[in-house]
């Protein structure tokens, strides 16, 4: 197996990537292949003295920044690592392709060169989030801010496939992300998404407020784009401000630091309990080979986790998993 990673996509790139590809080749024992500026690769892991001599490195020219149009990775920056890791992919010069980088180019690049699977309306971003009793996955996280109920009916049936293959979860229960939990609350789409979801077969819940998403009322969180990287920045930062909050408590006199000496491993644990890092990004799920997007702000261990992921991914056989149900369904 061969994972092809962006080394110019995200904040902190290449440094973290490198770093991160480092530690993923340690510990998955996988083959990795970084694209980007060579010589820049090679400067960056010499004088951090990181040892890359077992990673390939496809050299591309081009840098791919968050401000830059979508379409730029198909038009003027076909030249960049981002498209480069597209192309390998297409190619089969890899098994799955991860970029920290700009999320509109990302669905770009992987509808118009990776291509969607065959009666899929829409690929969609899918990132799993930590809840009170394990995780849940959101999707769509913000790739499609329009949607049609027969779009979030397939929502809900990769997520379904995806919390079974790749997070071990038989039967996972499928919520309706609405503002309420009685049947007919919502939209006329998620009114109408309801029903189908009801008669999908899946195992799905009903509606889930925007409380139960912590909470664990379901496995899969099933919401357009809009709706749903709503969910996940304020997901994101009500946990980053109460985890600030908490930690200001503790050092703010002798009285606090002793009792937060006395519960230092039990709040080690529920950082990295709710920590974001774990999950290291979201499936682009829908596309024909597998594609990853790891958080813009990506550390090493970020990097890590996301390449954790994207090797159960392809051990799994999601995208043939997802081919086979939608082309029951058709």
């Amino acid at each position: 197996m061969k994972i092809i990673i962006d080394a110019f996509g995200g904040d902190n790139a290449p440094l973290e990537i490198i770093k991160g590809a480092r530690l993923a080749r340690d510990e998955y024992k996988i083959d990795i292949a970084l694209t980007g500026k060579k010589s820049e690769i090679e400067r960056v892991a010499e004088e951090n003295n990181i040892d890359i001599s077992d990673i390939d490195i496809a050299d591309a020219p081009g840098i791919i920044t968050m401000e830059d149009d979508p379409a730029s990775v198909i038009k003027t920056k076909s030249d960049s690592s981002m498209a480069l890791g597209f192309k390998m992919l297409s190619e089969g010069g890899g098994d799955a392709f991860i970029s920290a980088g700009n999320s509109g180019a990302l669905v770009v690049g992987a509808t118009m060169i990776i291509k969607r699977i065959k009666g899929i309306k829409r690929p969609a971003f899918a990132p799993v989030l930590p809840t009170l009793n394990g995780c849940t996955m959101l999707i769509d996280g913000g790739a499609n801010v329009e949607c049609r109920p027969e779009m979030l009916l397939q929502f809900g049936i990769m997520g379904s496939i995806y919390m079974n293959k790749v997070m071990g979860i038989k039967s996972p229960r499928v919520g309706l992300a609405n503002c309420g939990a009685e049947e007919h609350k919502g939209t006329p789409l998620y009114q109408e998404t309801y029903q189908l979801l009801k008669s999908s077969g899946l195992n799905f819940v009903g509606n889930v407020e925007g409380r139960g998403v912590p909470e664990g009322e379901s496995d899969v969180v099933v919401a357009d784009g809009f709706t749903g990287n709503i969910i996940l920045k304020m997901y994101e930062g009500v946990a980053a401000a109460l985890m600030g909050r908490i930690k200001d408590v503790f050092t703010s006199g002798i009285k606090n630091k002793l009792a937060a000496a006395l519960v230092l491993s039990d709040m080690k644990a529920m950082k990295k309990e709710f920590d974001y890092n774990e999950y290291g990004g979201s499936p682009l799920l829908g596309t024909s080979k597998p594609v990853f997007k790891a958080h813009g702000s990506s550390k090493a261990r970020t990097i890590k986790s996301a390449v954790g992921l994207t090797a159960e991914f392809v051990k799994n056989n999601v995208v043939s998993e997802i081919e086979s149900e939608i082309s029951l369904r058709r």
